[in-house]
C-alpha cells in the first residue's frame, strides 16, 4: 500500500511537471505568435481578378453581385475610390503592377504573341518584377494563375523570381477540366487555342479535375500552409472573369436572382473568386498570421463591353481610356497597420503596389530603374499629408492615345477617340467635354498645358518590342484621325 501510494505521488508529480512544461511551452508559443505578428516582415498577397466591372463588387455598389468576402478587403482596411491600372488591357497593366514602372519605358505597349518561340514577347530580363525585388530581404514568392508575361523559356515564372507557379501562360483560359486537352503551349498551334492546354505545376503538366478558380483557390491555400512561417508574397492573379463566360451549377445557382444569362454567368464567376477570398482569410486567421498579412485586391483594367460586366457611372470599357478603361476596383487590408472603413479618394495607381512592399521592407530598387509607384502607407495613414501622385499617365500605342490625369483635369488625346477635356470632380461620367469650338478660353490652355506634358512623359518611351498579336494590330498613328465613337 505504502508502495501504491509513493507511485502515485511520483506520478502525478510527474503529470504537473508534464503540464507546467507543456503550459510553458504554450507560453512561449503563443508568445513567438504575438512576437511574430508584430515585428517580423509581412506577408504580401495581391488577389487580381481580369476584367472585372468598377461597379461588380458590393464596396463599390453592387446589389446583385454579392461580394461578401472581397467586401472585408475594402471594408476591414482602405478603399481607392479612385484606383487606377496603367493600361486598358491585361498583359501591359499587370506589367505594370509587376514592376512598378510604366509599361512603355520597357517596350511592354500592347499584349504580347502567344509563341514560346518568341524570344522579344515578354517582360525584358533587365526589369525587376515584384518577385525578384523581394528575394534578397527573404521572401519566398509564388504566382498562381494567369502569367502573361511570355511564353518562351527564359519569361517563364520560375526564371523570374518566383519560386513557385501553379496556372498557365496564356492571356486567358478555359474553365473546365474536360476542355484542357493540350499537353503543352507548344503544342497549341491554333489561335486562341491555348485557352485549352493544360495547366503547369512549376515546369511540368498537372491534371485538374475542378472547376478552375477553385483549383487556383486551393492552390493558394497550399502555399500559404507550406509558407506560413516564412514571409511570403502571392500573386493570385485568377483570370475569371474573363471570357469564356463559363461557370460551374453551385455558383450559377448561387445566382439565380439574376435573369439575364450573361450577367448571371458572369456573376457566377465573380462568386467563385469571392468564395476564395473568403477561404483565403480564414485560413490567415488560423493560421494567426492574418494581422501580419497585407493584401491588396484589384482587377487588371474595367469590364469588357457586352461581357456581362458593369462599370457602374464609368464611361467607356476595356480597351478604352475613358475611365470605364482603367479605373478599377481597388482595395488595400492589412489589420493593425492600414485604416480601416476609410475610402481614400486621392489618386493612386496599381503601380503603388510594389512601391508600398519595397517601402515596408526596404528592398533595394535599381537605380537605373527607378519605380514610378509610390509607398502608399504613409499618405493612407496621414503621414504624408500630401497626395501619392500630381499627375498619372497613359498611353496606347497602337490606338494613337495619350491620355493623363492632374488632380481632377483628365485630358484625352486620341486618334480614335478625339480629343478630351473632363473635370472628373463633377463628371466623373465623362459626359461633358469641356475641348469644343465654343469651349472658353480657360479650358483650351489648360488642355494644351496637360498635353504638352504627356508628351513631355511619352519621349520617355520606347515603342513595343514585339509584334502585336496575331498581326491585328496597327500603328494608329499612320492612319486619317477617326471621329469620336464613344460620345
Amino acid at each position: 500500500m505504502k508502495y501504491r501510494v509513493n507511485s502515485t505521488i511520483k506520478v502525478f508529480k510527474n503529470v504537473m511537471l508534464t503540464a507546467t512544461l507543456a503550459c510553458l511551452s504554450m507560453s512561449c508559443v503563443s508568445n513567438a505568435k504575438s512576437e511574430k505578428t508584430t515585428t517580423e516582415k509581412p506577408n504580401f498577397i495581391i488577389i487580381l481578378t481580369d476584367d472585372q466591372g468598377y461597379a461588380d463588387v458590393g464596396f463599390n455598389g453592387s446589389d446583385d453581385i454579392i461580394t461578401p468576402n472581397i467586401d472585408r478587403i475594402a471594408n476591414e482596411g482602405t478603399k481607392f475610390s479612385n484606383g487606377y491600372v496603367t493600361y486598358a488591357v491585361c498583359g501591359p497593366s499587370r506589367a505594370g503592377i509587376l514592376t512598378g514602372r510604366y509599361q512603355g519605358r520597357f517596350g511592354f505597349g500592347r499584349n504580347p504573341i502567344i509563341d514560346p518561340t518568341d524570344e522579344n514577347s515578354g517582360m525584358p530580363l533587365e526589369e525587376q518584377m515584384i518577385s525578384e525585388v523581394l528575394k534578397p530581404v527573404g521572401y519566398t514568392s509564388s504566382i498562381i494563375g494567369k502569367w502573361h508575361m511570355g511564353t518562351h523559356e527564359k519569361f517563364r515564372p520560375n526564371k523570374r523570381g518566383f519560386d513557385h507557379f501553379y496556372g498557365f501562360l496564356s492571356g486567358g483560359h478555359k474553365y473546365f477540366p474536360s476542355d484542357l486537352t493540350i499537353d503543352k503551349i507548344e503544342n497549341a498551334k491554333k489561335d486562341w487555342s491555348w485557352y485549352n492546354t493544360k495547366i503547369m505545376e512549376n515546369n511540368k503538366r498537372v491534371e485538374i479535375d475542378e472547376y478552375l478558380t477553385d483549383e487556383l483557390s486551393h492552390e493558394a491555400i497550399n502555399f500559404i500552409e507550406r509558407e506560413q512561417d516564412n514571409p511570403f508574397f502571392l500573386y493570385l492573379a485568377y483570370n475569371a472573369p474573363h471570357t469564356p463566360l463559363q461557370a460551374s451549377k453551385e455558383y450559377l445557382d448561387r445566382n439565380t436572382h439574376i435573369k439575364d444569362k450573361k450577367r448571371r454567368t458572369y456573376a457566377a464567376m465573380v462568386t467563385a473568386v469571392d468564395d476564395g477570398v473568403g477561404r483565403i482569410l480564414a485560413k490567415l486567421d488560423e493560421f494567426g498570421i492574418d494581422d501580419n498579412t497585407m493584401i491588396f485586391f484589384l482587377s487588371d483594367n474595367g469590364g469588357a463591353k457586352n461581357k456581362g460586366s458593369d462599370n457602374g457611372e464609368l464611361r467607356g470599357f476595356k480597351g478604352g481610356y475613358f475611365e470605364g478603361g482603367v479605373h478599377v476596383p481597388f482595395a488595400v487590408r492589412w489589420p493593425g497597420k492600414v485604416p480601416a472603413g476609410v475610402n481614400y479618394q486621392n489618386p493612386v495607381s496599381s503601380l503603388d503596389i510594389l512601391g508600398t512592399f519595397a517601402g515596408i521592407t526596404k528592398a533595394p530598387i535599381a537605380q537605373e530603374r527607378p519605380l514610378d509607384g509610390v509607398n502608399l502607407m504613409p499618405f493612407i495613414t496621414g503621414k504624408e499629408k500630401g497626395v501619392p501622385h500630381d499627375v498619372l499617365f497613359w498611353r496606347a500605342f497602337d490606338q494613337g492615345t495619350l491620355a493623363t490625369r492632374r488632380g481632377n483635369s483628365k485630358a484625352i488625346q486620341s486618334d480614335r477617340d478625339g480629343n478630351h477635356l473632363f473635370d472628373l470632380a463633377n463628371d466623373l461620367a465623362e459626359q461633358n467635354n469641356l475641348i469644343t469650338e465654343s469651349s472658353v478660353k480657360e479650358n483650351n490652355v489648360q488642355y494644351q498645358q496637360l498635353t504638352e506634358e504627356i508628351k513631355a512623359w511619352e519621349t520617355e518611351l520606347i515603342d513595343p518590342i514585339f509584334k502585336p498579336l496575331q498581326g491585328r494590330h496597327v500603328d494608329s498613328r499612320k492612319r486619317k484621325k477617326n471621329k469620336d465613337t464613344n460620345k
